[in-house]
C-alpha cells in the first residue's frame, strides 16, 4: 500500500493531466485571478476518501490536513474547500470521460442497472426531510423500499463505467435507460435485469440501435445462465461503489449528492483503468 505522500502525488499527477485535456476546465471563474490552491488539489483531497476508507468528505479533509499538512501549504478552510469542490462539479464529471478505455472493452456489449441511494436509515423514512424538497422520494428496489434517489449506470462488459445519471427514487429504471441510451455512441447489445423488460420499451430503444435482453426474453436454460453470469459484472461495479460508501452519502443539497457520487465513480474508473492502485 502506498504511503499518504505517494498516494497524493500519484493522484495529483493523474488529475492534473486529465484536467489539462479539458479545453475549458480552468475557465469557469468569473475573475481572472488564479487561486494559489489549484483545482487539481481540490479534487485530489476529495479522492483521498477512498484511500482512508472514510464515509464523509469532512473526515477525509481532516485526515489529509493532519497527516500531511505540508503537501498543501495554501490549504483553505473546510468550508472554502467544499465550496470550491461543488463549483467543480462539471469538471469532475468531465474527468470521467477523459479516462482512457481499452479498445478491447468496447465490444458492443453493455450492462445497465440502477443503484438505490437512500438518504436515511429505514426507521427514519417517515419523518426525514433531507433533500425532500430537491426530489428525494420513496422508491423500491429488489431489497425493498427506500427514501432517496437512484443512480442509473451503463458499463462495458468488463465493468468500466460509460455513463451515469441520477434520478429520484420513484423513477422507473426504463426512464433512466432512455437517458443512458443517448450516451452510447455505438449500437450494441444491452444485458439488463427484469426491470427493463417490456416490448414497447425494447422496441423504442431498438430504434436507437440498442437491443435490450433480459431473462424474460430468453427461454433456453443455458443462455439464461450465460445472461446471469455476464450481469454479475454490473453487480461487482455496484459492490465497488458500495465499498466507497456510495449508499451512505448524507449531502444537504442535490448538487452535493451528485458531486460526491461522481467522485466515487471517478475513483473507481481510475482504479479500473489501472491509473490508480486499488490497494
Amino acid at each position: 500500500m502506498f504511503s499518504i505522500k505517494e498516494q497524493l502525488l500519484i493522484l495529483y499527477c493523474q488529475i492534473d493531466d486529465l484536467l489539462k485535456q479539458q479545453p475549458a476546465a480552468g475557465k469557469w471563474r468569473k475573475s481572472n485571478n488564479q487561486p494559489r490552491f489549484t483545482d487539481a488539489e481540490v479534487i485530489v483531497i476529495a479522492l483521498m476518501q477512498s484511500y482512508f476508507r472514510t464515509d464523509t468528505l469532512k473526515q477525509t479533509y481532516l485526515l489529509v490536513q493532519a497527516n500531511d499538512s505540508k503537501a498543501f501549504p495554501h490549504l483553505p478552510s473546510y468550508q472554502q474547500w467544499m465550496a470550491r469542490l461543488h463549483r467543480l462539479s462539471r469538471q469532475i464529471g468531465g474527468l470521467m470521460f477523459y479516462i482512457p478505455i481499452a479498445v478491447a472493452e468496447l465490444d458492443g456489449i453493455y450492462l445497465m442497472d440502477s443503484l438505490p441511494v437512500p438518504m436515511c436509515a429505514r426507521v427514519r423514512e417517515g419523518r426525514v426531510n433531507l433533500l425532500r424538497d430537491e426530489g428525494g422520494y420513496f422508491g423500491k428496489s429488489s431489497k425493498g423500499w427506500f427514501f432517496g434517489f437512484k443512480l442509473h449506470v451503463v458499463t462495458t462488459r468488463t465493468g468500466q463505467i460509460l455513463g451515469a445519471v441520477m434520478t429520484t427514487g420513484n423513477v422507473d429504471d426504463r426512464d433512466g435507460a432512455r437517458i443512458l441510451g443517448q450516451l452510447l455512441e455505438e449500437e450494441g447489445l444491452c444485458i439488463a435485469d427484469l426491470g427493463y423488460r417490456g416490448a414497447a420499451f425494447q422496441d423504442e430503444l431498438f430504434a436507437e440501435e440498442v437491443l435490450f435482453v433480459t431473462r424474460a426474453d430468453i427461454t433456453d436454460k443455458e443462455l439464461k445462465a450465460i445472461h446471469s453470469t455476464i450481469r454479475e459484472r454490473v453487480e461487482t461495479v455496484f459492490s465497488e461503489l458500495w465499498s466507497r460508501f456510495a449508499t451512505r452519502v448524507r449531502s444537504r443539497s442535490w448538487l452535493g449528492l451528485w458531486n460526491t457520487l461522481q467522485l466515487k465513480m471517478l475513483d473507481y474508473k481510475l482504479c479500473h483503468a489501472g491509473l490508480l492502485s486499488t490497494n
